[in-house]
């Protein structure tokens, strides 16, 4: 489950510019909320429809204000998602957060660069601090699914709509 970032697109771009093989391919700037959350093919209106509960109504402002270091991991904490990330993963408690490798609650960000070199990390670090802050907001969380071929969209959650059901995605999206 993401929360897609399009405005922390400079993080990655200034991440790429050190060292581009820091920077994850396959996907745009973005938060996780759970991961994993279930396979795909247990993924159906029941499960979205448990997850649509969970999520608040109305658009969720964030504000990227810190960069974060840890050896090569560099990434940018987005605490204005860290309810909704809750609330999801109290409505599925059998899923748990990256298998446990963080602890229960691990503090939603944006990863800006992994296994990057110190020096690079170094670099990326600064160079992300300078284009802080970013004020965004969440208007949309989008449910995928790790495929041979990359990541693959199962659904999008609009936080806007009130009452009615998840919009699955095509089939080929």
């Amino acid at each position: 489950m993401l929360a897609l970032l399009p405005d922390a697109e400079p993080l990655l771009r200034a991440a790429a510019a050190v060292d581009g093989s820091a920077v994850r391919p396959g996907l745009p700037a973005h938060a996780t909320l759970l991961y994993p959350w279930l396979p795909a093919d247990e993924v159906g209106e029941p499960e979205l429809r448990r997850l649509r509960a969970a999520l608040p109504v109305g658009p969720v402002p964030v504000r990227l204000a810190t960069v974060e270091r840890t050896g090569g991991f560099v990434g940018v904490p987005v605490p204005g998602l860290d309810q909704v990330a809750d609330a999801v993963r109290t409505a599925f408690p059998a899923q748990v957060p990256y298998g446990g490798r963080f602890g229960p609650r691990p503090q939603v960000h944006v990863t800006v660069a992994l296994d990057a070199a110190p020096q690079a990390a170094a670099d990326i670090a600064r160079r992300t601090g300078a284009v802080l802050p970013i004020a965004t907001a969440v208007n949309t969380l989008h449910v995928v699914t790790l495929a041979r071929a990359g990541w693959r969209g199962l659904a999008e959650l609009p936080l806007s709509r009130q009452h009615g059901e998840p919009q699955p995605l095509a089939p080929d999206s």
